[in-house]
């Protein structure tokens, strides 16, 4: 089972070896960045700051920072059994018969089963704070020296459809103003920034800092509209996750929080935000969001502050993406069932490359894959989008490269469009609109123009592998 705190992933993280408690005193700014910087690019583990200058609250970072312990906040020994698991629950299919629609309860109750589950009383409301809140108890990091001041890096941000009604959450970095207002960085495609475009008053926003693992990954998840985050957080925690009413807002917030704040968003209050080390390697520039004004502070009565460092991946926030991307295949595979595999390489932090193989079956399959892509979700951001044959290892660099030099074209095989990029976008000349290109690496068919034999790739014999094979040991090698 996951974890259903965030304190059992701690004690998780112990026993696998993969924290370490730090309880020299250490510096919130810059300080602890850099010592994360350096347990991040060589494997290192989580690490849990007892001792953070101007707080009495400990700090938990990198906990996210690997594929093991992304597995162990999911609480499976791979990521490909959410995988297959999913896959099972989007290819049921309507009963044809009474047989059928008994075998498929099961699927149909393991989803009813994992609906957010509302309860009295939370233990992120051990502590409630109405007078004078702040931000000021809490250890929040400035990560790097260009930083326009401390930032809240893993928060998971709840607001409701002022229409509808129905729930959103995302996670968007928030820098500190003072001790009870921060920006609100979401960008314009995202659900929360919708929210507030359509608020004719001041948005009730709820912030979750510390949830259950499931939850933090689900608030990363590029969901369509109106699906509720929380109940793929559930599904990922084989149970509920309990929700308890805010103290000061109609909004409900994960119960097992360390930390929440209560506020609301005014569309119309906006302030110069960054410039902020962003996970693209690169400084995002200033621009202008909207204002959070903090109403109320709830906490556990021992809280831990959850957070994590942005910068050139692979860190944190490249594992969780990695997650995500496998998790969700099959959901992809529903609209392009020709897809076999995708790979979000850290080279190309989420956005600037995507890697993709297919079963290719027509002409021009990899150029529809490539359109289809560009019209996804998040996907729409990907600069530069690679179509294999589904023999090729997306995940291998080093064989995409090698594939991609030795089958393409380039005055034939290479497309350009034009469409949305990523507000971190910094080489596009026009705010929020770029160019995209797709590279077709798949085997050319002729009716693709291709006159030619198409060349086999060099492999050896199989009866001859498994003679070296029996006798290897022969060979004294």
């Amino acid at each position: 089972m996951p974890p259903q705190n965030l304190r059992e992933f701690i004690e998780i993280l112990k026993k696998h070896n993969e924290l370490n408690v730090v309880s020299t005193e250490v510096n919130p700014e810059l300080e602890i960045s850099e010592i994360v910087d350096r347990i991040g690019k060589s494997d290192g583990p989580a690490l849990l700051f007892n001792q953070v200058t101007g707080s009495k609250v400990p700090l938990l970072i990198n906990a996210f920072g690997s594929e093991r312990r992304m597995n162990l906040a999911l609480g499976v020994d791979s990521q490909a059994e959410l995988k297959a698991e999913i896959a099972s629950l989007v290819k049921t299919e309507l009963p044809k018969n009474w047989r059928e629609g008994i075998n498929a309860l099961p699927k149909l109750k393991r989803l009813a089963a994992v609906r957010p589950k509302r309860i009295k009383h939370g233990a992120c409301q051990q502590v409630i704070i109405k007078d004078k809140p702040s931000l000021a108890e809490f250890p929040i990091l400035k990560c790097w020296p260009e930083d326009s001041g401390k930032y809240i890096t893993l928060p998971c941000i709840i607001t409701k459809d002022p229409q509808s009604g129905k729930r959103n959450m995302g996670m968007y970095r928030m820098q500190v103003f003072d001790e009870c207002t921060t920006g609100m960085h979401w960008h314009i495609q995202k659900h929360g920034a919708l929210h507030c475009k359509k608020s004719t008053e001041p948005l009730e926003v709820a912030v979750a800092i510390g949830p259950e693992p499931t939850v933090s990954l689900a608030a990363a998840a590029p969901l369509p509209e109106g699906v509720d985050e929380l109940l793929l957080a559930g599904f990922l925690k084989r149970k509920p996750v309990q929700l308890v009413q805010c103290r000061t807002l109609d909004l409900e917030v994960p119960a097992e929080s360390e930390i929440v704040l209560e506020g609301v968003v005014d569309p119309h209050d906006m302030r110069p935000e960054g410039p902020f080390g962003d996970h693209t390697g690169h400084y995002s520039a200033m621009d202008e969001f909207p204002v959070f004004h903090i109403k109320c502070i709830t906490h556990r009565k021992d809280p831990i502050y959850q957070t994590t460092v942005t910068g050139r991946p692979p860190r944190e926030d490249y594992f969780m993406g990695q997650a995500l991307a496998k998790i969700f295949l099959p959901l992809l595979q529903l609209t392009l069932p020709e897809v076999v595999d995708i790979s979000l390489p850290p080279e190309g932090v989420f956005h600037n490359l995507a890697i993709v193989s297919i079963k290719k079956r027509y002409p021009w399959q990899a150029r529809k894959v490539m359109h289809a892509l560009w019209g996804l979700g998040q996907l729409m951001f990907s600069k530069m989008i690679i179509v294999l044959d589904e023999d090729v290892n997306v995940h291998d660099l080093s064989e995409v490269l090698w594939v991609v030099g030795n089958t393409i074209d380039p005055k034939w095989d290479v497309i350009f469009s034009e469409g949305p990029v990523d507000m971190l976008d910094a080489a596009v000349r026009k705010k929020n609109l770029g160019s995209k290109m797709g590279i077709d690496a798949t085997r050319k068919l002729v009716e693709e123009g291709h006159s030619g034999q198409w060349p086999h790739k060099i492999s050896m014999s199989r009866d001859i592998i498994e003679l070296v094979n029996k006798r290897w040991e022969e060979y004294g090698l």
